[in-house]
């Protein structure tokens, strides 16, 4: 079971920090992905931190790279999400996704994950 939390109102510019939570399992055996769906838009991906057997590969699209930071607590079972220089365009409800046995480039692709949290709402006022 996955728990995202950590989402709120901010203004453009500031930084917000995402957590997903895990219970149950081995947490650092799956590959993590965030993903993000703004109203009447498809789900799209944001980042990706791949099983720590894997080498904990990070993977981003280039609408955040540089932005947007992902990582992982193995011992708290928890990824994070750091998010710096937010824009209104990030506005959106953002998901955390587990997965295993994941190619690098399909880390990307929604389908390829099993376990899914709730979602929690981001909001970038400008």
């Amino acid at each position: 079971q996955l728990q995202a939390s950590g989402g709120g109102l901010v203004q453009a510019g500031d930084s917000l920090r995402l957590s997903c939570a895990a219970s149950g399992g081995t947490f650092s055996s799956y590959a993590v992905g965030w993903f993000r769906q703004a109203p009447g838009k498809e789900r799209e991906f944001v980042a990706g931190i791949r099983e720590r057997e894997r080498g904990g590969t990070t993977l981003y699209p280039d609408s955040v790279k540089g932005r947007f930071t992902i990582s992982r607590d193995n011992a708290k079972n928890t990824v994070y999400l750091q998010m710096n220089s937010l824009k209104p365009e990030d506005t959106a409800v953002y998901y955390c996704a587990a997965g295993r046995n994941m190619i690098l480039s399909s880390i990307s692709n929604q389908n390829q994950y099993r376990y899914w949290g709730q979602g929690t709402l981001v909001t970038v006022s400008s």
